[in-house]
């Protein structure tokens, strides 16, 4: 499997495997396919976003800490 060139593309390829996962038509080759490729892309996506976390802190910090803080569920606190 090629990586996806973006987050949003690796979240298009995903749904389009869990597509093929959820239809019943699918023969077992191609859902065990689709599977291996849906991990795959489950796992390049968590590493985006946890990358883009990282960058948020960054910035966060850079800006004096409490301003723009985001908490752990990903909503900003309120100042």
């Amino acid at each position: 499997m090629k990586n996806p060139k973006s987050f949003e593309e690796g979240m298009e390829r995903l749904n389009q495997a869990l597509a093929i996962l959820n239809d019943p038509a699918t023969p077992l080759a191609d859902a065990l396919k689709a599977y291996t490729e849906a991990a795959a892309l489950i796992e390049y996506c968590e590493g985006s976003l946890e990358k883009a976390r990282v960058q948020v802190e960054e910035i966060s910090a850079k800006l004096g800490g409490a301003e723009g803080e985001v908490k752990e569920n990903g909503v900003p606190e309120e100042v």
